[in-house]
């Protein structure tokens, strides 16, 4: 009989559709031989919830990417709850050797619930995000504050208290790999995924992570500050490749990208990082403004990616809410160097205002983080008489333990454009909060209101906003 071990990182649960649920997690490494090791399997089962009748997967905890692995469950009930357990063992068995009913060992594992998406257009929608939360190692790993978890207790706090959620999102900087990039930065797989062991394995964001549908996009820090505005050739050669094997690893494998070919099995056949996904009146478009962009070129994302988006946005139900979670700011711009920001990239910037505007598009909404400061800020990119307005959302950082970005770091004025004569107007923007904090939004078809929280303060917000959309 096997016994199931507890995941050592994880159970993560990450995309979830209205019909499928992804379920990750970590095993550990257990030599055999110098050249060889134990092999691990995971395991992952699931029922609705107060039904008796499980669903049981086994898959490949993968040591090519620090042995972790991902269950995917098919042919869900919409907007419904599920229970579920995770772990892991060892054994030389084919999976299909294993006998699932009588042969396993659960007592050791907790029982976790989890929430499919709704497939209704018009059903309201609860999301938390932000980004940027800080885990300073130093000293060889022996020291390491745990300030930035308790951002975490603190939604984990709401969610038991009555205030359930359907998504959240981590839009950056998961880890900090440089540590100011200056004090031991990293530099191979094994210490990328180290850092993210750590970081991932506190008590309350593992809590979270292992009851929401989580959602992540990377950006400088998961590879190092800045990048690639810094990196030399050798740094693309050999850093940025060790960066994107661990962010594939504990980032990327449970996100939409990451799908089941016909016979069952897991498939990563995916060149780029950005996705889509949707849940009820919300429809989401992540993109990827670090690894694609081009200094030289004027470009943040690749041509591929900005053309994606803008078919994204053409072909989404038109009466739904669009989000599109970007790393850094898409506007406002910063006074002094808007180089990291979509402010660097005005002609892209301009194409995909151009776009919402000649075509009418309605209720888009951008999400995102990097500045260490929160607010919100409207747009109108209509005329005076017929007004089309467009919201940017940024909430950062989850925790940062030095000095934030303040109001007087912004243009509140206006949104430049390559022709400075059709610069945008910002017609609306909230107080800046330069403290740690995270940020809920209730969406409705016709709404959201944006309620910010201090990191360890989650009763009652400290800033409040509804935007009519």
């Amino acid at each position: 009989m096997q016994t199931i071990k507890a995941m050592t990182v994880g159970p993560i649960v990450g995309h979830t559709s209205a019909s499928d649920a992804r379920i990750w997690g970590r095993a550990r490494y257990k030599s055999k031989k110098k050249t060889s090791i134990f092999r691990a399997h995971g395991i992952a089962r699931i029922r609705l919830l107060g039904d008796t009748n499980w669903v049981t997967k086994i898959f490949k905890m993968n040591p090519n990417f620090d042995m972790t692995g991902v269950a995917i469950f098919s042919d869900l009930a919409a907007d419904t709850e599920y229970q579920y357990q995770a772990g892991w063992f060892f054994s030389e068995d084919e999976p299909e050797q294993i006998d699932i009913n009588t042969d396993i060992n659960w007592g050791g594992i907790g029982i976790s619930t989890f929430k499919t998406a709704s497939n209704v257009s018009t059903q309201p929608r609860e999301l938390a995000f932000g980004s940027c939360r800080y885990f300073l190692k130093l000293f060889g790993g022996k020291y390491f504050t745990e300030n930035g978890d308790k951002t975490f207790r603190s939604i984990v706090n709401q969610i038991e208290g009555g205030k359930p959620l359907d998504r959240f999102l981590m839009l950056g900087d998961q880890i900090y790999a440089d540590d100011l990039n200056i004090i031991a930065p990293d530099q191979t797989v094994d210490e990328y995924c180290k850092r993210y062991q750590q970081a991932f394995s506190q008590p309350h964001i593992r809590k979270l992570m292992g009851m929401v549908p989580t959602y992540m996009m990377l950006d400088d820090h998961e590879i190092e500050d800045n990048w690639p505005k810094s990196a030399s050739p050798e740094d693309k050669r050999k850093k940025y490749p060790q960066a994107m094997l661990a962010y594939s690893a504990y980032q990327q494998a449970h996100s939409p990208l990451i799908q089941l070919d016909s016979s069952g099995k897991i498939i990563r056949s995916h060149t780029a990082h950005y996705y889509t996904f949707s849940d009820g009146c919300c429809e989401f478009f992540v993109a990827d403004t670090r690894t694609e962009r081009n200094e030289n070129t004027g470009k943040i994302i690749s041509d591929a990616q900005h053309r994606a988006l803008r078919q994204w946005l053409s072909s989404v139900p038109e009466d739904s809410v669009k989000f599109i979670a970007t790393s850094v700011p898409f506007f406002p711009d910063i006074e002094d160097d808007t180089s990291d920001k979509w402010g660097g990239y005005l002609a892209q910037r301009d194409i995909i205002i151009d776009h919402i505007r000649h075509r009418g598009i309605r209720k888009v909404v951008f999400l995102s983080g990097d500045v260490h400061c929160s607010f919100n800020a409207t747009i109108n990119v209509g005329s005076d008489e017929e007004p089309l307005d467009v919201h940017s959302i940024v909430s950062s950082p989850f925790y940062w333990p030095y000095s934030h970005m303040e109001g007087d770091d912004f243009n509140w004025q206006w949104v430049r454009t390559v022709n400075r004569n059709k610069s945008y107007r910002i017609t609306h923007h909230s107080e800046v909060l330069s403290d740690d904090n995270f940020t809920r939004l209730s969406v409705t078809p016709s709404s959201i209101e944006i309620k910010v929280y201090k990191r360890k303060e989650f009763a009652r917000p400290i800033q409040q906003t509804t935007l009519r959309l």
